[in-house]
């Protein structure tokens, strides 16, 4: 069935396409929580919720973006609520609003490094750490956006990643060195 079809389908609550829609994004989303929440059964929670939102209010749906964004913009602020509501994140307005003094990351290799020991990295930085910088190199928002879906100012959107940035780097070279 076309996308546009599929929709039109889930707008009646047609159960059918809505299995259908949940099969082709349940993946993607689950993948975007759990980069999120950094948890299985946090994330499984929110992809389920995210869709049971999706089709209670997919009449807001108005097709100015990609069904799969304006459902990804569901999932990440769930995950975003998931986070608030646990108390988990760093207060993200707690750190200064002045650039990082630190130098950037300088680049290093990481090729050698297996894929499954850099997303652990990834996993074990702070939320707030590990929020921004999904957001930003995996989720390809920019700045603005981030700051925008976090409730923060861009200094401290930038902040937060470059320090994420310098601590993954700082637990590759571990891996490395262990390597």
């Amino acid at each position: 069935m076309e996308s546009d079809k599929l929709i039109e389908a889930c707008r009646r609550e047609d159960p059918k396409a809505q299995m259908e829609v949940y099969k082709c994004y349940s993946k993607a989303m689950y993948n975007i929580a759990l980069r999120i929440l950094n948890h299985t059964a946090d994330a499984e929670d929110v992809m389920q919720e995210s869709f049971l939102s999706a089709f209670r209010n997919i009449h807001t749906y108005r097709g100015e973006v990609t069904f799969g964004a304006w459902l990804k913009k569901i999932v990440i602020n769930r995950s975003l609520d998931v986070i608030k509501s646990k108390k988990a994140m760093i207060s993200l307005d707690a750190v200064s609003e002045m650039a990082d003094e630190t130098a950037d990351v300088e680049y290093m290799d990481y090729r050698d490094i297996h894929r499954d020991a850099i997303i652990g990295a990834i996993g074990a930085l702070p939320d707030g750490y590990r929020v921004v910088l999904t957001l930003y190199l995996i989720e390809g928002y920019d700045h603005d956006e981030i700051s925008e879906i976090l409730h923060i100012s861009n200094a401290t959107s930038r902040t937060q990643y470059h320090r994420a940035k310098k601590q993954l780097a700082e637990k590759l070279n571990e891996l490395k060195a262990v390597s």
